[in-house]
């Protein structure tokens, strides 16, 4: 079963470029069929580029401003513990004696 619904989706994305051909050109719609997409004129092969160009930056911009943050905020600094309050701790603990406490701790305020 699932050999053969398989199968058949590849024949199908096989034939998609086939079936999404448009019709033949007949020779009596040559004439209407050439500026097909213009719609009579020079407007839109300007500014449709202009605005993707537009719509891409909006998206680059979105993107960066989400990312980052509004430039008003206040930067976030995700700080970590302290060293001093670690040494603290570990005093706390009894893992260090009063003297490497004290040790230790006049050369991290330096």
């Amino acid at each position: 079963m699932f050999r053969l619904s398989t199968g058949l989706m590849l024949a199908l994305f096989a034939a998609a470029p086939a079936l999404a051909q448009d019709a033949p050109i007949r020779i009596q719609d040559a004439p209407y069929r050439m500026m097909y997409g213009w719609h009579g004129g020079w407007g839109m092969s300007f500014f449709g580029p202009l605005f993707m160009v537009f719509v891409i930056g909006g998206i680059v911009a979105l993107t960066v401003w989400l990312v980052r943050g509004p430039a008003g905020a206040p930067p976030q600094h995700h700080r970590g513990r302290d060293p001093v309050d670690i040494l603290k701790e570990r005093f706390a603990r009894g893992e260090i004696d009063k003297d490497e406490f004290e040790e230790r701790r006049k050369i991290l305020e330096r």
